[in-house]
């Protein structure tokens, strides 16, 4: 079955940056598109950014200048590079995909900007 496990999460200060990587199996990775989503408290679950199979990418509006999404496919992971954190992007931050067994998400990863 498909498993995403997201890691890379923590408590930074605004401005600092974080890495997120998402390790998947159960699934061919390298024919779907990896997306990474965020839900703050109290909010909806929000898409942040998409990589692609043929390597393009994309990104929300909030996102755009900031963050970079990449995927390794022989290592079967999507990360998504955050610079320039502000205590607006504070959430769990998901990775999911979407195959012929349906819409899988990682367990989440929390990011925290705080001073």
């Amino acid at each position: 079955q498909v498993q995403l496990v997201e890691s890379g999460g923590g408590l930074v200060q605004p401005g600092e940056s974080l890495r997120l990587s998402c390790a998947a199996s159960g699934f061919t990775f390298s024919s779907y598109a990896m997306n990474w989503y965020r839900q703050a408290p109290g909010k909806q679950r929000d898409f942040v950014a998409q990589a692609t199979s043929d390597g393009r990418t994309y990104y929300a509006d909030s996102a755009k200048g900031r963050f970079t999404v990449s995927r390794d496919n022989a290592k079967k992971t999507v990360s998504l590079q955050m610079n320039r954190l502000a205590p607006e992007d504070t959430a769990v931050y998901y990775c999911n995909v979407r195959t012929g067994s349906g819409n899988s998400w990682g367990q989440g990863t929390q990011v925290t900007v705080s001073s």
